[in-house]
């Protein structure tokens, strides 16, 4: 339970810092936000490897997650474009990663 509340607060800390990085273009004190967000979200990634979770499957789901929840936010803060087009990929990087982690149990269940 550690590994994905600590995944949850590194995906949450990317993202913060994504949208943070985008608000620095009007305004440079964003940046402070936008370093200090990128620096705490791998450290908690980190520790997350460091948990125990596979590399894929962590990295897979901070991308997937970090992606489609910026796209979301982006698009409510700034305006961004939200396109169905922008909705299938997201759809198809879950999916990917979806298999990532399905992949990585089963390869687990063949080990034991």
């Amino acid at each position: 339970m550690r590994k994905w509340a600590l995944l949850a607060g590194a995906i949450f800390t990317e993202v913060a810092a994504t949208l943070s990085l985008r608000a620095s273009v009007d305004h440079s004190a964003w940046l402070a936000v936008v370093i200090t967000g990128y620096v705490v979200s791998f450290v908690m990634l980190t520790l997350v490897l460091r948990a125990g979770m596979p590399v894929g499957v962590a990295y897979g789901i901070w991308g997937a997650l970090g992606t489609a929840v910026t796209a979301v936010l982006a698009a409510a803060l700034f305006g961004d474009p939200f396109t169905w087009p922008i909705v299938a990929g997201i759809g198809l990087i879950i999916a990917g990663v979806l298999l990532v982690e399905f992949g990585s149990h089963r390869a687990e269940a063949a080990e034991s």
